[in-house]
């Protein structure tokens, strides 16, 4: 699969055109789905699902002109035949995972069979935020969504580990104004206890991984740690 990891979506011309050279075609012939699952463990989740669905808050990913969009809602498809919606995504050209809470959306791609399926797709994977993180083995918001966990649920436990279906770890939102946390020097001190390679991003940076290759598309600021 090949992957395209941002910290805010498509956001400028240089990581357009990486999502379009690893489609292999125009976006304007190429299929979707989109997954919001992540972003209802938040205060308003509900409302927020509905304005990543409708382009509103999706940072230039719905609304990019794609030949077909469908919704990909991963808590419904343990209920599901597999046959009705498994080829459906092998189909699909793009996969595009939005953001949220970290712990809530690798629990469900992983309770939906989304996760196994995942390294067997030839599909564009795009994370935004913590769709980008759920791939990688270490979850740098595992305090924070601890908060929306509820007492005593499974999901709690090993809440710092992600899918880990990359070798290398990120953290978004590099200097973001409204994210105290986001500060190269946290950064840097998280990434101290990670071992693994660590990936500071901000808004106008991503990463794109081809056959476990990584490829920084930046057209701000970004910075390696344990590389």
């Amino acid at each position: 699969m090949k992957l395209l990891l941002t910290s805010s979506g498509i956001a400028n011309r240089s990581i357009s055109d990486a999502l379009v050279e690893l489609l292999g075609k125009p976006i304007a012939e190429s299929n979707a789905l989109f997954v919001p699952t992540g972003i209802y463990p938040f205060a308003g989740g509900a409302v927020s699902a509905w304005d990543a669905m409708t382009g509103s808050r999706a940072h230039r990913v719905v609304d990019l002109g794609w030949k077909s969009l469908g919704v990909l809602e991963l808590t419904a498809l343990p209920t599901i035949r597999e046959e009705n919606w498994v080829p459906m995504v092998r189909e699909a050209d793009a996969l595009l995972v939005w953001g949220g809470d970290v712990l809530y959306l690798t629990y469900w791609m992983r309770q939906s069979g989304l996760a196994d399926l995942l390294p067997s797709l030839e599909s564009v994977y795009v994370g935004v935020s913590a769709g980008s993180i759920a791939l990688t083995p270490y979850n740098c918001d595992a305090e924070f969504d601890l908060q929306f966990v509820p007492d005593g649920h499974e999901m709690a436990l090993a809440a710092d580990k992600s899918l880990g279906l990359v070798d290398f770890t990120l953290y978004p939102h590099l200097n973001h104004p409204d994210m105290e946390d986001t500060t190269l020097a946290n950064m840097e001190k998280w990434a101290s206890g990670i071992p693994v390679p660590t990936y500071a991003i901000d808004d106008e940076t991503a990463l794109k991984v081809v056959d476990g290759a990584v490829e920084v598309v930046s057209e701000g600021q970004w910075k390696l740690f344990n590389g």
